[in-house]
């Protein structure tokens, strides 16, 4: 990522524009040709009205859906799971990062329309991934068994997280909203699919958020042509491969399939694999012959669900979308992807990561200038961070350099000796050399353990600050669920993200709220 920021040579021929304001006019113009098809446009717009038929829409969001008939109407996308409850933090901040961008390239181009997608990954299968939250270092888990795509899995059992997590968060007016909108995602729709779109579109719904459901009869017909080439010419493993050989000095993210679909039913995500002249469902009896799965894809779309491989083409083949917001994994792993898009006369998007935010409150940043710490200091690894406040703090310098300087200028003189004399001596000069070497490092950390001693109450209290905003010494991003800061900031949370947040801007933001 570090690389792709700095935008090495290396790494340009793994993207196609890099995501700056001024590229965009060379994205828009690639994407109107090769996403020229009005058919289309109107598929997604239909299907996008059928998956909203039952929810309570804003008129932006309706009117952004409305939007995406006209040929200059673009996306931009961020995709993530079905976490519980949004799951981690971040979350928040993809979808602010599509919606931001999206009011930055309206301003820049305002000839064209941009509409924010949130892609909800309803057909994976990892559902000990989605299953929790974490609030206030407590976590709430759905106990339940899962084998298909999750978008399917009722929501059978909610009722019970809802009820130990209405106990934990009080009665306040936050609370009071938690809870309803807890209760009317979970409790009041059958599907995790419908239960994550309630959610996300209670909490952005007045930006004109639209959220897409890819697994859909209709969107899928569109993907057809492309089920059917790597099914018989397997593109994506050839294309792939040849990319991650080229890549292999970096950490390989995802390693291509020799089919990268999977086969799905409620209950059921299997891969497809190709032996012996046969299409088989992997760990099941089902099988195919080469015109037999063709048949299948004709007449049942919805059985063939993309994998991580072809899941970004099946999104770029149904979206008229310019970029694509992710985490640092997810960019790694589209990079390694666009020979694939290539092949498939598909263009690629520009890839941009998600913003990044550690949130504070106005007592913690307080507390941070008491102890006369910067935001530096408190993203630094906790035991440096320690040894450097406590040198900070005492009276005296706790670095035995001079003396170990000295003492090594003693001992220059006793080797002029030692060279005069038996070579033997030399041996012994040296290990006595290294020993008060080591005993002055001993004494130094002797004298530092002694000092945190005395600090004590200063350092507990910086270890309790960093714990706060790192919890388990991880990024609060990952970790941290909205309904923390919710819970005492209500609509501010949301509203300062928006207000603060830079898409295009690659700094880690700090808010203090």
């Amino acid at each position: 990522m570090i690389d792709y920021l700095d935008e090495t040579s290396e790494l340009k021929p793994f993207y196609n524009h890099f995501p700056k304001i001024e590229n965009f006019k060379s994205q828009i113009e690639e994407k109107s040709s090769n996403f020229n098809s009005y058919g289309k446009r109107q598929v997604l717009v239909s299907e996008l009205e059928r998956q909203y038929q039952n929810f309570n829409v804003s008129k932006t969001t309706l009117n952004n859906i409305e939007l995406l008939n006209d040929s200059n109407t673009f996306t931009i996308t961020t995709g993530h799971q079905l976490n519980l409850f949004t799951g981690p933090l971040y979350f928040l901040y993809k979808i602010v990062s599509t919606i931001n961008l999206c009011k930055q390239l309206k301003k820049e181009f305002p000839e064209h329309n941009f509409v924010p997608i949130y892609w909800m990954a309803t057909e994976d299968h990892d559902f000990d991934e989605i299953n929790y939250f974490n609030y206030q270092g407590k976590v709430f888990r759905w106990n339940r068994e899962s084998s298909g795509p999750v978008g399917r899995l009722s929501t059978e059992g909610l009722d019970k997280v809802f009820d130990l997590f209405s106990k934990e968060i009080g009665t306040s007016n936050n609370a009071n909203f938690l809870k309803k909108l807890f209760e009317n995602a979970y409790l009041k729709h059958s599907n995790l699919a419908d239960a994550t779109r309630y959610l996300a579109n209670e909490l952005f719904q007045n930006e004109g958020l639209v959220i897409i459901d890819g697994d859909s009869i209709e969107l899928k017909k569109l993907f057809i042509p492309f089920v059917k080439k790597e099914l018989l010419e397997q593109t994506s493993f050839k294309k792939v491969t040849e990319t991650n050989e080229l890549l292999k000095d970096y950490f390989v993210q995802v390693n291509p399939r020799e089919i990268n679909l999977f086969y799905i039913e409620d209950n059921l995500r299997e891969r497809i694999i190709f032996e012996n002249g046969t299409y088989k469902v992997n760990n099941t009896s089902t099988q195919f012959s080469e015109s037999e799965i063709l048949t299948e894809l004709e007449n049942h779309p919805e059985k063939f669900s993309p994998n991580v491989i072809t899941r970004p083409l099946y999104q770029e083949v149904i979206l008229p979308n310019l970029c694509y917001i992710g985490g640092g994994g997810e960019i790694a792993y589209w990079l390694e992807l666009k020979s694939s898009f290539e092949e498939n006369n598909i263009t690629f998007p520009m890839l941009l990561l998600r913003n990044s935010v550690l949130l504070a409150i106005r007592k913690q940043a307080e507390k941070a200038d008491k102890l006369k710490l910067s935001w530096s200091d408190l993203f630094s690894n906790q035991r440096v961070l320690l040894d450097s406040k406590t040198k900070d703090f005492s009276q005296f310098k706790i670095d035995f350099s001079e003396q170990k300087e000295y003492l090594k200028k003693q001992f220059d003189n006793l080797y002029t000796i030692a060279n005069q004399t038996d070579k033997s001596f030399i041996g012994a000069v040296k290990a006595q050399e290294i020993k008060q070497l080591k005993g002055l490092d001993n004494l130094e950390k002797r004298l530092l353990k002694a000092e945190k001693r005395i600090h004590k109450e200063k350092l507990e209290r910086i270890v309790s600050l960093q714990n706060e905003l790192f919890p388990g010494q991880s990024l609060q991003e990952r970790k941290a669920n909205f309904s923390e800061f919710y819970l005492e900031f209500g609509n501010k949370l949301i509203e300062e993200l928006l207000t603060e947040l830079n898409a295009l801007s690659q700094e880690f933001k700090i808010i203090t709220l």
